[in-house]
This record gives C-alpha cells, structure tokens and sequence, in this order.
C-alpha cells in the first residue's frame, strides 16, 4: 500500500507530553480577544510535534483512537479500503485542520501523509479532561465535531452528483479552505482526487480538461489551478 519503504510509526507509542493545561485554562479568554484558537493553544501546550514523510502512514483504521492530531504543515488524507480492493478517500486535512477526533474507541478510517508533514499528537484523554473544566475547549471540540459532521454528509451528496459537477464542487471546496484567491495549489494527487470523488483518473482527467476549454479553469500543472471564472464554475456546480 506504501509508495516507499515502511517508516510506519506508531502513534500510541508517541512520548506525548504529560503537561496538563492550567495556562490553556487561564488564558483562554486572551487567546479569543488576540484571535488565537485557544484548542490550538492548548494543544501546542499539551502536545508534542511529530513529522511523518509522504505516504506514512499515520494511523490505520481500527487502531486504538488514543490521539487526536493538528496538521501543522503538509497535508494528509484519510480513507478506507473497500471490499473489493478499492480505496474510498474520505477527506484532506491541511494546515490548521484536526483530524482523529473520534467518540469510538478505534478510528474509522486510517491516515497517511499526502507529503512531508508535521502534526502535533495530544492524548484524547488529556484534551477530554480538559474539556470538562473548560467551556471555550469544549465548544471548540463540539464544532469541530459538527464540521465533521457536514463534511461527511456533503461527500456523500457529492457522490449522486454528475462527474463535471463533483469536479467543480472540489476546486470550489479546496478554494474556499485554501483561502487561495484564484490560484488552488493542491498537495493531493490525481489518484487522490480521483478516489476522494469517486471517479476513475481518466475521467477526472478529463473533466479538468474540458472545463479549461471552457474558460472556466486554467491548469498550469498538475498540482495547480486558476480558477478563471468562478460565476462560470458556481453554475456548472448543479
């Protein structure tokens, strides 16, 4: 399943800090009132920095849920491989994003490293205690909570759409997280999207090539595209 060598590391064996978060507690109301995300602050606190190089794999599903991890740069992709020996992409977490929150004991999907990445790892166990004695974290969690939520039932609308719109839909989504203006850089490969889309490659291929001979996209190379005409791109999304 790896494209290199296993470098597979085990994140129930991570020497997460011990640091419990009277400073998260304290100065969350001043981590709102200068703009800082006080869950991120808090796991900065109580977490440690691990870096996984492209296509480890991070996590597998079923594995115990011990962490709940925040990329902090690269970008990952959780999935599932189905039945038949197919892999369902279930989503892309970038920069800023948490990702392995999970209410199970196991994770539903597993996670590997789109590129070189780091990511903090903060035991579940320690940012649900400090959920309990801290308002602004348990908010931060419950909508974190509910993105995930609606991001999963989106992808699976997604999925009754045509091909041009499940496309269309992608960029607008990748454009909108990105904060990217007009330019999308994305760190995922066709494959990827393809399997997140639930297209072949060639299709998806395809598609981004007629909508470039529409005017609506330009593709200057295979990980980046401009968007030429969004009010073109927002009607063709259905």
């Amino acid at each position: 399943m790896f494209s290199q060598p296993a470098v597979r590391t085990d994140p129930i064996r991570y020497p997460v800090s011990t640091r419990t978060a009277p400073p998260a507690q304290s100065r969350a109301s001043d981590d709102l009132s200068r703009g800082v995300n006080p869950l991120t602050r808090a796991m900065q606190m109580m977490g440690t920095a691990m870096s996984f190089p492209r296509n480890t794999e991070i996590f597998g599903e079923n594995e115990p849920a011990d962490y709940v991890y925040q990329v902090i740069s690269g970008s990952v992709r959780t999935y599932k491989i189905l039945n038949d020996g197919r892999r369902q992409v279930a989503g892309f977490y970038l920069p800023g994003d948490i990702f392995g929150l999970e209410f199970a004991e196991g994770h539903t999907f597993s996670a590997e490293a789109i590129a070189d990445t780091k990511a903090i790892l903060v035991k579940r166990s320690a940012l649900m205690a400090l959920a309990t004695g801290n308002a602004t974290i348990s908010r931060e969690l419950l909508a974190i909570t509910g993105r995930e939520l609606r991001r999963v039932q989106d992808h699976v609308l997604l999925l009754v759409k045509s091909a041009q719109e499940r496309v269309v839909t992608f960029l607008l989504e990748m454009a909108e997280r990105a904060r990217a203006g007009i330019t999308v850089e994305l760190p995922m490969s066709r494959q990827d999207i393809a399997d997140y889309l639930g297209l072949t490659i060639e299709t998806v291929s395809r598609t981004l090539t007629g909508l470039e001979s529409a005017a609506a996209i330009e593709v200057p190379t295979s990980r980046r595209i401009v968007l030429r005409n969004r009010s073109a791109l927002r009607q063709l999304n259905g």
